[in-house]
């Protein structure tokens, strides 16, 4: 990994560093975007929360940890109706939506103490959603002092639960809190 600064090259230069990373063309070029009756948001309702790592459902969208997480508790506010953008969503699942991430963020708060969070959608391929064709809530968790540069260096993320283990205390925090 290179670092080249801006004002390496022509134009006015900024303040900010280049990391590069061409092992990521692959990734970017290829998209890895399921096909959608292969779509894991449409698949995973059909089977149990804990074999999907569902934390909550709704009438209209669920709860569901992220697989690849940022950090311990990542979830995942998904509507159940295959819809790829939030303007396509209906007035009731955005509704939801809303609601489950504000739970989220207070169930969050109470099983681990989490200090912030960062909230948000990445729609479409461009922008770097990587299930594209299902829309999807990010609830990242963060506290102080959490970011390192294991991940840049070491290309690792340090988590320190298993993702079965934050399942079952998201889950039951849900409960605790929301009934």
């Amino acid at each position: 990994m290179a670092v080249e600064e801006s004002g390496d090259f022509a134009a006015a230069p900024d303040a900010f560093q280049r990391l590069w990373t061409p092992h990521r063309l692959v990734y970017i070029q290829n998209g890895q975007q399921p096909d959608q009756d292969a779509c894991p948001f449409c698949l995973t309702p059909k089977n149990s929360d804990e074999q999907s790592l569902i934390v909550r459902r709704g009438e209209h969208a669920f709860v569901i940890l992220n697989l690849f997480p940022y950090n311990s508790g990542h979830l995942l506010v998904c509507p159940y109706r295959h819809v790829d953008t939030y303007d396509k969503a209906t007035v009731a699942e955005t509704a939801e939506i809303s609601l489950l991430t504000q739970q989220a963020m207070q169930v969050l708060q109470h099983v681990s103490g989490a200090h912030g969070f960062n909230i948000g959608m990445n729609q479409g391929q461009v922008a770097g959603a990587g299930i594209a064709g299902h829309l999807h809530q990010h609830v990242v968790p963060r506290w102080n002092h959490d970011s390192n540069f294991f991940p840049i260096i070491a290309e690792t993320k340090a988590l320190p639960k298993l993702l079965g283990q934050v399942q079952l205390e998201v889950s039951k925090g849900w409960a605790q809190l929301f009934g």
